[in-house]
């Protein structure tokens, strides 16, 4: 099961504070261990929202806002995107992730093509396997 882990932000991240060396160093050991176990696809941290923006679509028309946002419950400092046989894996590696301070992450499932039922049909299917080979490649 592939998981998307999702790292919320904080006043300071969104104030584009970056983490020291030891924090650095923490999640380097903390991304090789999971790299040599087979569990991390990808991981990233992201910019602050002042440099990014928003579109919200009503009546087939995206509407723009740029950032900042307020700090709530739904901005993201960053990413990982695991696989693990389960959620409680998923969670087990999480535990272990070097945050404190109140940080917090949330861990989702990714779909995989069979959620969708008969709604993806043998061409829908084939069409995705094509455009994932072709994005996978260099």
């Amino acid at each position: 099961m592939r998981f998307m882990v999702i790292v919320k932000a904080s006043k300071d991240s969104e104030a584009g504070v970056m983490p020291g060396t030891e924090l650095l160093a923490a999640m380097g050991k903390f991304n090789e261990e999971m790299v040599k176990a087979g569990v991390m696809e990808a991981g990233e941290g992201l910019h602050p929202t002042v440099r990014g923006a928003r579109i919200r679509y009503s009546g087939g028309e995206g509407q723009v806002s740029h950032g900042p946002f307020n700090v709530t419950s739904d901005l993201v400092a960053g990413f990982w995107l695991i696989q693990t046989g389960s959620l409680e894996e998923a969670i087990g590696w999480m535990k272990r992730a070097p945050f404190d301070g109140g940080a917090e992450i949330e861990i989702r499932q990714v779909l995989a093509p069979e959620d969708f039922g008969e709604a993806l049909t043998p061409e829908l299917r084939e069409q995705e396997a094509q455009l994932r080979a072709r994005a996978a490649k260099p």
